[in-house]
């Protein structure tokens, strides 16, 4: 949150995150406000190529001591303390058939995120060093 995070640096379990979308450098954001169909706390892109502020931070809940690409991870809102969240309400329009993503108050199997595509990128040297350093 307070800086660009370089190409293979991991991820914590724990650490404070932005999520920005590539394609318009707006953040994946929440705020106090009713989502239009489940009626739980709406989710929205904000800010501009990457700016936004606190609203846009998410806490990565994992096991483990980072977030590893095949496991299940949650996101949970930093000021809100909701959970980013997927469940069967559909928009019509504009895109017909689209799912309405939002925070819940409560953790459940609608929760859960794991990636499914897009590009791995190998760990820095840095964090291969540290998996690997062994006390004498």
């Amino acid at each position: 949150t307070a800086a660009v995070c370089q190409r293979g640096t991991p991820v914590r379990c724990g650490q404070a995150i932005r999520l920005t979308h590539l394609g318009t450098g707006r953040n994946l954001h929440s705020h106090r406000f009713t989502s239009p169909l489940s009626g739980n706390q709406e989710v929205s892109a904000f800010g501009e190529a990457g700016e936004g502020d606190y609203l846009d931070d998410w806490t990565v809940v994992c096991s483990g001591t980072y977030w590893v690409r095949d496991d299940e991870v949650r996101f949970q809102h930093t000021s809100t303390n909701v959970f980013l969240s997927v469940t069967g309400e559909q928009y019509g329009r504009p895109i017909h058939g689209q799912k309405e993503v939002h925070g819940m108050a409560t953790s459940s199997q609608n929760n859960y995120w794991k990636v499914m595509e897009g590009i791995f990128m190998q760990p820095s040297e840095a964090f291969q060093m540290e998996q690997y350093h062994a006390e004498l």
